[in-house]
């Protein structure tokens, strides 16, 4: 089934520009929700927006916006007044420069967008993908949709495009504000720790080899409480939280490992060897 754009847009640099189509890379609609429901009744209830002074409901006529500019305090904005602040939509996705593909951290990456060549574009389209594709780079530009302005990313994905939304500089948290404790690691405890990592290492991202199974459970739960059926959830054992042994506990980890589900030892992985003559060789 052919996938329905979202939008339409033009992909401009230089003096071309190609005209293209914006798509979902995703589906929203695996999200199982909940409705807030009348326990008396059965029946679906609504939300009521209620003034925080008075405590009445307030009814839609009477609603505006404001940006609290200090602690309680308001200005107000009319819907005039705010289309002229929003950012007109040019619907032209602006490239500004071309940076190496590795210089952009997956830290700055917030949604995804598959883009299709639209009518009468499919040449200058298939030729920029192969240009960046060549060069190994990627183009960074300006997006304007929705009343805001976005930064993007165009790279090339297949055959074609795609565009990923980024996050602006400013809206990063800097992972220095982590607190980390100083921790000496010896050296038979990464040895340890290496073989553990390649013991379970793979070559490649299978994603089919993943599945959402907690959703599962719950649509199994839901089908069975529509069947008329009382649902009975056993307790699970809570998670020990305490101080451990690590070498211990890697060589547990190991030995598990390579035993498998069945309990037999399973052979070792050839990439597991090499890693530890290397690691060995090192020391």
């Amino acid at each position: 089934m052919a996938m329905r754009a979202l939008a339409s847009a033009t992909v401009s640099f230089g003096l071309v520009s190609i005209p293209v189509k914006l798509y979902s890379s995703a589906e929203s609609s695996s999200t199982i929700r909940f409705n807030q429901i009348h326990k008396k009744d059965g029946s679906r209830l609504k939300q009521q927006l209620v003034c925080a002074q008075d405590g009445e409901p307030v009814p839609k006529d009477e609603i505006v916006k404001g940006y609290e500019f200090a602690k309680g305090q308001y200005v107000l904005f009319t819907p005039e007044e705010l289309k002229a602040i929003e950012e007109k939509a040019t619907q032209t996705i602006d490239i500004a420069e071309f940076v190496p593909a590795d210089q952009v951290e997956r830290i700055y990456l917030d949604k995804v967008y598959y883009l299709g060549p639209d009518k009468g574009g499919a040449r200058a389209y298939r030729l920029l993908a192969c240009a960046m594709r060549e060069t190994g780079r990627v183009a960074l530009a300006k997006y304007s949709a929705h009343g805001k302005g976005y930064l993007v990313m165009v790279h090339p994905m297949g055959d074609g495009l795609a565009m990923e939304q980024l996050h602006y500089a400013d809206e990063i948290r800097p992972f220095s504000d982590v607190p980390l404790d100083e921790v000496n690691i010896k050296q038979e405890e990464l040895k340890l720790a290496v073989q553990l990592v390649e013991q379970a290492a793979s070559d490649e991202f299978r994603p089919e080899n993943y599945k959402d199974e907690v959703r599962e459970r719950i649509l199994e739960l839901i089908q069975r409480k529509v069947d008329g059926e009382d649902i009975t959830v056993t307790p699970t054992d809570e998670p020990e939280h305490k101080i451990i042994d690590i070498m211990e506990a890697l060589k547990a980890s190991i030995a598990a490992g390579e035993r498998g589900e069945d309990g037999k030892r399973k052979p070792a992985k050839r990439a597991a060897k090499k890693t530890m003559k290397k690691t060995a060789a090192a020391k």
